[in-house]
């Protein structure tokens, strides 16, 4: 089948993969003009989701780029410690930067799938046989089915599924994300400060450049998702007068060719398909922090190549097939999240005091660690991967 991926980050060429390799001819497109480096670190966590990068074939070109952060020290407005997270609780069994992952499934795929940038979907129009769609660039044409791989601010899933409020759930969190030339001589490891309702962490994973998080907590804030310079005067506003070295962060946040920001937010629809066009990773089911966004992308990539697969190409049962195995674990993924605000930004000073107690308890109570690690691996394998025939790797 002729197959159109809307998304080149990570759920896009994870599905570009497996439907190549059963044969599909794949085209990509991305709104980017080019593939995006750097980012935030992602992990995998568990037996599901490393196996599903041993099937990939991928697991090696990962651990080869793994961050392996130590812990990140929290400390107070003078830079003393007061804390530390443990590594162990937040880089999974396999961390490595977003851009890491998407440069590694990239060159995984390039030879094998039409990888279109610079362009992005304006107009979608199926029937019973096929899916014509309009690009921004002028181009028209007609394909078997498309799948929408475009984030939390999918296109696909607002030309196809409606603009509708109901599809999303803000958690009230905002983050603005940058890279910036190595100032505090960090070496895997970071940095965490907080004050109510705002947190700054810097890091740095391979010991270059570190990498900053500037969140707070505001629910209800509106913002342009394409206007960054927008973007970077509401970090500047909500964080003027905080504390620690943040207005060195805020000026070289100004400088920062690769600033990012976005509001948290889970989505949440009755059904992840409308005829020949489908959903995946956080344009159709986006977990929030900590709701394994990662491994469920590459998860459902596998399933919905597979569904296909065994369906012989039946787009209908293929679709329900994926959404009936994926949506309990999707569902478990976000139930996860949604308490992940007062961890990320605690909103009094008080709650900063409990955040920090319970850090200094899990990183000096084995037990306490071994418990917290069970129960966030549990979640992420709750899930029994299908076993799917796939061609061997060329």
């Amino acid at each position: 089948m002729d197959i159109l991926i809307s998304g080149a980050s990570v759920a896009g060429p994870a599905l570009a993969l497996w439907l190549s390799r059963y044969g599909h001819d794949v085209t990509v497109v991305e709104k980017a003009p080019a593939l995006r480096g750097g980012g935030y670190a992602v992990d995998f966590r568990g037996a599901v989701h490393l196996e599903t990068l041993n099937r990939m074939g991928l697991r090696a070109a990962l651990e080869v780029r793994a961050t392996h952060m130590g812990d990140i020290a929290i400390v107070d407005g003078t830079g003393a410690q007061v804390a530390a997270l443990p590594s162990a609780i937040f880089s999974g069994d396999l961390e490595v930067l977003r851009g890491d992952l998407a440069a590694v499934l990239y060159a995984a795929t390039r030879e094998r799938v039409r990888y279109r940038f610079g362009d992005h979907i304006t107009a979608i129009a199926q029937d019973d046989t096929g899916v014509d769609v309009d690009f921004a660039s002028g181009r028209r044409q007609r394909f078997d089915l498309v799948a929408g791989c475009d984030g939390v601010h999918s296109g696909v899933r607002r030309l196809v599924f409606g603009d509708n409020p109901q599809h999303t759930k803000p958690l009230g969190v905002y983050g603005g994300i940058f890279t910036m030339p190595a100032t505090m001589h960090l070496h895997r490891s970071g940095i965490m400060y907080s004050e109510p309702g705002r947190s700054v962490t810097v890091m740095s994973p391979h010991g270059g450049d570190q990498i900053v998080s500037l969140s707070f907590y505001e629910p209800g804030l509106g913002f342009d998702h394409r206007d960054t310079a927008q973007q970077r005067r509401i970090i500047r506003e909500r964080f003027a007068g905080v504390g620690w070295r943040t207005p060195e962060l805020l000026d070289a946040m100004d400088a920062a060719a690769d600033f990012w920001f976005d509001e948290s937010t889970q989505i949440h629809l009755d059904s992840w398909s409308q005829g020949r066009v489908v959903l995946l990773g956080d344009a159709g089911f986006a977990g929030g922090p900590g709701g394994n966004g990662t491994g469920l992308a590459v998860v459902g990539a596998h399933v919905l190549a597979g569904e296909l697969d065994r369906a012989r190409g039946e787009h209908r049962a293929a679709f329900a097939r994926y959404e009936t195995l994926l949506r309990p674990y999707v569902a478990t993924c976000q139930k996860q999240s949604g308490g992940s605000p007062d961890f990320l930004v605690p909103t009094t000073w008080k709650k900063i005091a409990q955040r920090n107690r319970f850090f200094k308890t899990i990183r000096y109570v084995p037990p306490m660690r071994r418990v917290f690690k069970y129960f966030a691996t549990r979640t992420a394998t709750a899930f029994d991967l299908p076993e799917y025939e796939v061609p061997a790797l060329a």
